[in-house]
């Protein structure tokens, strides 16, 4: 079993402690919170070892985890790195693609594995039907959630968009070619509504919409493609596939639906919805991550998948800018 570690134990660092916890991949040495009173609360309520320093956390495991707030992800992530640890690293990779490029230096230099926390590529209703998607002409993406002064330190775009970024971008085998935006500040010094067209260069375009002060939750995406209809659920973990298909020769089965165009030529309706099977999306991209690490593969969210989904937030958030 890999040594682990996490630095960083606020809301989602307690759940990683948890999950690392009861993880057959793992053995959780402990973890380093610079607040020691929160701390020392965690250590007592769960039994968890809190260490007095990073650096000694580090050197006493095999792999950090590190989920502490974005703006210390490359402080915390080269000091694993050039200890020769593994690193698995919550989203967004680091505050800045300057540093995302330094990280992937550094984690090539020192031969070590690096995964980045996009926990939608092991949502099960994406799961279910990445494999379906192909060649996507036209995607639309909403997220929207109540609001929470927790995450609101960044803009719209890192705290939630960029979870959809991700997803479109493990799914379109283009570059982007071109990003046009626009984002409001309602409660924040940041936008927390944001919309975003992303224009690739095969033709594909994704028009992706974020917002943090709605009424209600929703995380939604539909893919278009040629004689495919997709939609995943991302919330309700549920999917959807609509497919098209030429009519057969002979009889049709009354109850079959048919479209006919303009042509005159008859497409076939049929839904083709694939089973989903429930799961711990951050267990599995933890224990992935474990895999990877012991069967020397490549991780499922490389450092490099990473950087480019922040490099397109950023493109996103420069456009604000301009405004």
């Amino acid at each position: 079993m890999l040594k682990a570690g996490v630095l960083g134990a606020g809301h989602l660092g307690k759940i990683h402690l948890k999950l690392l916890n009861q993880s057959d991949s793992y053995n959780l040495v402990g973890f380093y919170d610079a607040n020691k009173k929160a701390s020392a609360a965690i250590e007592s309520e769960f039994g968890y070892k809190s260490f007095p320093s990073m650096e000694e956390l580090i050197e006493a495991c095999d792999v950090i985890d590190v989920v502490t707030p974005t703006v210390s992800h490359f402080k915390c992530a080269k000091l694993v790195v050039e200890a020769g640890k593994h690193l698995f690293i919550e989203k967004p990779v680091t505050e800045t693609v300057e540093e995302a490029e330094k990280l992937l230096e550094l984690v090539r230099k020192h031969k070590v594995k690096a995964q980045v926390g996009h926990v939608e590529r092991f949502n099960p209703a994406f799961m279910a039907v990445n494999h379906m998607i192909s060649e996507p002409m036209f995607i639309e993406a909403h997220r929207l959630a109540e609001f929470n002064p927790r995450g609101t330190d960044v803009s719209v775009v890192l705290d939630l968009m960029i979870h959809d970024i991700d997803a479109i971008l493990s799914v379109v085998n283009s570059e982007v070619q071109n990003v046009y935006a626009s984002g409001v500040s309602v409660i924040s010094e940041t936008p927390d509504i944001a919309n975003a067209r992303i224009e690739f260069k095969n033709g594909c375009v994704a028009n992706l919409t974020a917002s943090r002060i709605s009424m209600k939750k929703m995380r939604k995406a539909r893919f278009f493609q040629r004689d495919a209809y997709i939609s995943v659920d991302f919330l309700d973990k549920a999917c959807e596939v609509v497919k098209m298909k030429d009519v057969p020769k002979g009889k049709i089965d009354d109850f079959a639906m048919v479209l006919t165009n303009a042509e005159g030529k008859k497409k076939q309706i049929y839904f083709d919805n694939p089973k989903i099977s429930p799961n711990n999306a951050i267990l599995d991209e933890l224990n992935s991550f474990a895999q990877a690490i012991e069967n020397d593969t490549t991780p499922v969210v490389t450092l490099e998948q990473g950087t480019q989904a922040l490099k397109v937030a950023m493109q996103i958030i420069k456009t604000f800018k301009k405004l």
